[in-house]
């Protein structure tokens, strides 16, 4: 256990990019180093990954936790990988109020939030490219959009995930790369669920939509209420990553405003880690009483759903994956996800970071150095910062 944490606290240390990169520092050090799995096996658990609903790179390191050291070799797994972003955004968190009364702070986040255009933008035109091939995905994708931006709710974002994944199983069953009939001979692997494991998901799932609901309508807010804020968000994040965004906006609600919401999305770009670890600056933020407490309780809540649907699924997937109505089904579910995040580019990531000709002239030639030479992502949080804070020391 302790080497499974150690090699996984190593890779929180320095895992910038996201997980795309994520996913590649996986690769190198326990597949081509260290020989804990094969790639036939590592790329089987990319691809649960992006099946099931969170935190993806975070869901691999599980994944390859439980099948070095079994149920805590994957808890050893996850602290090791999240506890240096859960340590640095919930110190950036606690003492915000110290260092966020300077201008230069604040023209280093304001760099920041122009970064975050462009890392959603890219992220938005990678995912286009990958779930949006079919036309009937492609107006998921435009519908699901303009539906969030004029009705911005959790409700209506559920709504449209279980519309998408009932149009995609009728519509989008068929790959987009042509294949050849099954033949006769061809069975059907079985599916064999962990039962034990989806009924506490399902049951924690249905007692945060009370919990919440009774919150509401006493006008009290609890740390059970946050739990279930944050377990709703992380049961229902296809794809990951910035995807994050519109699902926690919509979430949290007032509890915290556009700048602390965006400044702690882009302190989670200039930290090693997963950005799920974002959870624990917004939970600090919520719960300014314990921020510790609040901190843990949301950080835990949004990674806790992904991590039990694996392990309903881990035994299962070659079955799943070998049934085409149930890949369609994901189909409009990540179609509809590349819309949500579309929306989210808009508001609250573009409205509240480009002010003026400068922010957008800096937005564009970022966008267009990122494409073109691939910076690290260090070099982008480096380069951002220090032309926000010019931009502000110059007006």
């Amino acid at each position: 256990m302790l080497q499974i944490f150690i090699r996984f606290f190593s890779l929180g240390l320095v895992s910038f990019g996201g997980p795309a990169a994520h996913i590649g520092y996986f690769r190198q050090t326990f597949v081509q180093e260290l020989q804990w799995l094969d790639d036939k096996h590592y790329g089987s658990l990319v691809a649960l990954s992006q099946f099931m609903p969170g935190p993806g790179s975070s869901q691999v390191g599980f994944a390859i936790g439980y099948h070095r050291g079994g149920l805590l070799g994957g808890i050893a797994a996850f602290l090791g990988f999240t506890l240096p972003s859960f340590i640095l955004l919930f110190l950036l968190a606690v003492t915000s109020s110290q260092w966020l009364e300077y201008s230069i702070t604040q023209g280093v986040i304001h760099g920041l939030k122009l970064l975050a255009v462009v890392v959603v933008a890219d992220a938005i035109l990678i995912m286009f490219k990958q779930f949006c091939q079919r036309k009937t995905a492609k107006l998921l994708m435009v519908l699901s959009c303009v539906v969030i931006l004029l009705q911005p709710s959790m409700l209506v974002q559920f709504s449209l995930l279980i519309i998408a994944a009932i149009v995609g199983r009728f519509y989008l069953s068929a790959s987009d790369n042509a294949e050849p009939p099954a033949s006769s001979t061809h069975t059907t692997e079985p599916v064999r669920v962990n039962f034990f494991w989806l009924s506490i998901f399902v049951g924690l799932l249905i007692a945060s939509l009370v919990a919440v609901g009774l919150s509401k309508q006493a006008g009290i807010a609890t740390l059970t209420e946050l739990f279930s804020q944050f377990y709703q968000v992380g049961s229902m994040v296809f794809g990951g990553g910035h995807v994050v965004l519109p699902l926690l906006q919509s979430s949290i609600g007032d509890a915290v405003n556009n700048d602390q919401f965006l400044t702690g999305y882009a302190l989670a770009q200039a930290v090693p880690g997963p950005m799920f670890a974002l959870a624990a600056f917004l939970g600090a933020e919520i719960w300014i009483s314990q921020p510790l407490v609040g901190a843990l309780v949301a950080t835990l809540a949004i990674f806790l759903p992904g991590f039990l649907l694996m392990l309903v699924a881990l035994k299962s997937w070659h079955g799943i994956s070998s049934r085409p109505k149930v890949t369609g089904a994901i189909a409009g579910v990540n179609a509809t996800v590349v819309g949500f995040l579309l929306a989210a580019l808009y508001n609250p990531i573009f409205s509240s970071a480009v002010l003026s000709p400068l922010d957008m002239a800096l937005v564009v030639l970022g966008f267009g150095l990122f494409k073109i030479f691939k910076p690290n992502i260090f070099i982008l949080v480096a380069g951002f910062g220090v032309s926000g804070a010019l931009i502000t020391a110059i007006i």
